[in-house]
């Protein structure tokens, strides 16, 4: 059964991001269409896939992470103009049978991303 899955770790304090808001959009030629949105946990984890089974289809996604929140909190960025600050990945799922980790590693100046396991 395929499924989306997503977990964001703090590079620059070595541990898991926990409290980062995602959401994740069906993309559709230039129409975008929310279709969940959750939080991090204290792993750096989402409690759930964003997306399973037969919710899961073929197609285009985005994920949305607010990074700029979760920097602000954790004390690592301040003020209302950040260098990072919403991060969108924008990734195709063509076989909706298989498994999508989306994983986000971020600092206050760079993020990088990957298809994990």
């Amino acid at each position: 059964m395929g499924r989306l899955s997503t977990h964001v770790l703090d590079t620059a304090r070595g541990k898991p991001a926990a409290g980062v808001r995602i959401a994740l959009y069906r993309v559709t030629g230039n129409s975008h269409r929310k279709i969940a949105e959750t939080v991090t946990n204290a792993d750096g984890r989402t409690d759930a896939p964003l997306l399973a089974g037969d919710d899961l289809k073929a197609g285009q996604y985005e994920l949305v992470f607010f990074a700029g929140d979760y920097l602000r909190a954790s004390g690592q960025a301040a003020g209302d103009l950040l260098f990072l600050d919403q991060i969108p990945i924008r990734f195709g799922v063509p076989d909706a049978a298989q498994h999508y980790h989306v994983p986000l590693l971020i600092s206050p100046f760079a993020y990088s991303t990957y298809r994990g396991s």
